[in-house]
């Protein structure tokens, strides 16, 4: 079935314009109230959100939708997405809520709900929301007596760090580390220094003078440019950049040089292959995971198990497989031992670890392998179904023929923004542009 509100992840979105509107907003929470309503039970949810001015606006709407229909609302002020999902089962709360776009510019904002569990939403619940949203409501409201109550709650901020410590062992210590950390002036630009900073790390901050609008602009894990600066000029061992919602993470090698999700994963997979502790012979990843990890991992006895992109995607594989390492190349990690989404905190946590047990350098640790040449480029469309147009399929038919057995494509509509992706990989990196160009010009001519 088609959906209407949802995308890969939430209901995302122009900040005050359709379908990111306050009117919706409500609608959405009481759709959602009445979605998880059971009974005569009294249903709870946590709301948290990142440093958006548009923040306040879902937020209040959301407060209001939600008591409308009968549900009590705990509400947490910046936090980041997986702090959302551990509270939603800390306090018991029937279904949580997150207010971000992630790494979008903060005129962007969006909806992301998680259930009782701390699990993103399966497929069919959000096409329950989408019906939901779609009726009056008007009969369904709470009775006057009924209502739901709001409050914020304190010390959220010391939980999720409390929470983000135990991750690792009692005895482990950060000491001597020079770490820098980009917080990209979003949800976790209180939480990530004062955590690494608790477990010994002499931390250096950036990006964590959120003012509503500077969210991810020219910082954080999209814009790495400047954390790269930063280490260089305070002769960092490793640099951290989390995005506008701290589910993902990309590290900065003292050299300077940018690691990915993809290195990151084969880091974390390796080392807890190393104390027995991958609950699998593998990881989890998506179709844009380069073919350079998937020959690693194969190398290393361990296999590549590819979803859907979506962290969401991932978890489902990972739950279903019994992994608990996956991830993406964007940089969202998820570590089932520890949390139900990606949590760009624990990651990095986790590789400062092997960092610091290994005592060599972030630049030898954490290259794990050589990336196969990879070309990502997206064509932005006005509307139809340009992948559906016969001569853009004769194009991609042509492309794989002249790849085979060297390389691959993936090419899919985003699931957030107006536009297609297309992702090449090839040994040969001249073969690789020639048949990625052809097929963004087809898909170009096809979409104008």
């Amino acid at each position: 079935m088609t959906r209407k509100y949802f995308g890969t992840d939430g209901i995302r979105g122009r900040a005050n314009k359709w379908p990111i509107t306050p009117d919706l907003a409500m609608k959405v929470a009481m759709s959602v109230g009445l979605a998880f309503r059971q009974g005569s039970h009294r249903n709870r949810v946590v709301i948290g959100k990142d440093t958006r001015l548009s923040g306040y606006m879902i937020e209040t709407a959301m407060v209001a939708g939600f008591t409308a229909v009968g549900v009590d609302v705990f509400m947490t002020g910046p936090i980041p997405t997986p702090a959302v999902a551990m509270l939603t089962r800390s306090l018991r709360c029937d279904f949580g809520v997150m207010i971000s776009a992630s790494h979008n510019p903060y005129a962007d904002n969006g909806i992301k709900i998680f259930g009782p569990d701390g699990y993103k939403l399966s497929d069919e619940i959000e096409l329950e929301i989408e019906r939901l949203i779609d009726e009056d409501l008007t009969s369904r409201l709470a009775g006057s007596a009924e209502l739901g109550r709001a409050k914020r709650i304190d010390g959220v901020d010391d939980r999720y760090i409390e929470f983000a410590k135990r991750t690792l062992p009692r005895h482990q210590s950060f000491a001597g580390l020079r770490v820098v950390v980009d917080c990209g002036n979003g949800a976790a630009y209180r939480v990530a220094p004062e955590a690494l900073w608790e477990m010994g790390a002499e931390v250096i901050r950036i990006g964590t003078e959120p003012d509503g609008f500077n969210i991810n602009q020219d910082c954080g894990s999209t814009a790495p440019a400047a954390l790269q600066r930063k280490v260089h000029e305070v002769r960092a061992d490793i640099g951290i950049a989390l995005d506008g919602d701290a589910d993902r993470v990309l590290i900065v090698d003292e050299k300077g040089c940018i690691v990915d999700g993809d290195q990151l994963m084969a880091v974390i997979a390796e080392s807890l292959a190393g104390i027995g502790k991958l609950s699998r012979p593998g990881i989890v990843a998506t179709v844009m995971s380069n073919l350079g990890l998937e020959r690693h991992l194969a190398g290393q006895g361990l296999e590549l198990v590819r979803a859907k992109v979506g962290d969401r995607y991932v978890v489902e594989q990972m739950r279903a497989g019994g992994y608990n390492v996956g991830g993406e190349q964007s940089g969202h990690i998820v570590l089932s031992d520890h949390s139900t989404t990606g949590d760009g905190l624990i990651a990095a946590m986790q590789v400062l670890s092997v960092v610091q047990k290994s005592g060599k350098p972030v630049s030898e640790v954490c290259h794990r392998f050589d990336p196969v040449p990879q070309v990502l480029k997206n064509v932005r469309i006005k509307g139809g179904k340009p992948l559906e147009n016969a001569g853009v399929q004769a194009t991609i038919r042509d492309a794989e023929a002249r790849l085979a057995g060297s390389g691959r494509l993936v090419i899919r509509p985003s699931g957030t923004e107006p536009l297609i992706r297309v992702m090449g990989e090839a040994d040969d990196a001249g073969l690789l542009g020639e048949v990625v160009d052809e097929i963004v010009a087809a898909l170009g001519k096809a979409a104008a």
